[in-house]
């Protein structure tokens, strides 16, 4: 790509045609495997209480901003301020038989620059590495990018969460440095881990993704024929 200049020789950024993007919406998002749905406390705290409590899920939380729940009626009015927010945009994964296990976020939503982050993600044993997992990955993005249009695709953890940069890695997101001392949170300091994904990536990604996610892709039981990673090595992903 040809590098750009002004008039007084200095280098600078292509020309972009662009127009503010609109912000998500709480609405549901559906796959084979999973639906996310916008949280709703009446509907998915007694199912995320009972798979991501402090007995059932603790080791979840070390890297989440929150400590586990303990008691339920706690836990319930924590999600029910939670849904009422706009930014962070929070969703429960749900399996096959409507059953909350998980949860997601949009958030530092940036609509005029065209800019999401993915976070806030809590899965409980029962959604760990199975399709329904990267399934719900695949359809936030599908949302930020093919609905919303949105340019900037972001992800940024503790960077000492190594299962959380080995997923990054693994859902096609490029890495970008580290911010060091970037936050306080639980009476420890985090420096974050910063990934991306951007526009002209999506569509190799996205034909990864589908790939991998095709019912053809698993034997009689359930194992993947071929990894994500092959199916992203086999597609032109433009850099």
């Amino acid at each position: 790509m040809a590098e750009m200049h002004n008039e007084h020789g200095q280098s600078i950024g292509d020309t972009v045609t662009w127009s503010m993007r609109n912000p998500p919406e709480r609405i549901s998002l559906v796959g084979r495997y999973c639906r996310l749905e916008p949280l709703d406390s009446e509907r998915h705290a007694e199912a995320l209480f009972g798979v991501l409590n402090a007995e059932a899920a603790a080791a979840n939380w070390t890297y989440l901003a929150h400590e586990p729940p303990r008691e339920f009626a706690a836990y319930s009015a924590r999600l029910a301020d939670l849904q009422l927010s706009r930014d962070p945009l929070h969703f429960a994964i749900t399996d096959a038989d409507g059953r909350a296990i998980g949860t997601a976020s949009y958030l530092r939503i940036d609509p005029g620059n065209g800019s999401i982050e993915v976070g806030h993600l809590n899965f409980s044993a029962q959604l760990q590495r199975t399709p329904a997992a990267t399934e719900a990955m695949f359809l936030l993005m599908q949302y930020a990018f093919d609905k919303l249009a949105y340019r900037r695709y972001e992800w940024k953890c503790d960077s000492l969460n190594a299962p959380s940069r080995a997923a990054a890695s693994r859902l096609g997101f490029r890495f970008e440095g580290v911010f060091r001392q970037a936050l306080v949170y639980k009476g420890r300091n985090r420096d974050t881990a910063w990934y991306s994904i951007i526009d002209r990536e999506w569509p190799a990604l996205k034909a990864a993704f589908e790939r991998w996610l095709a019912p053809t892709n698993f034997d009689a039981d359930g194992r993947q024929r071929e990894t994500l990673g092959a199916l992203k090595a086999a597609c032109v992903i433009d850099a």
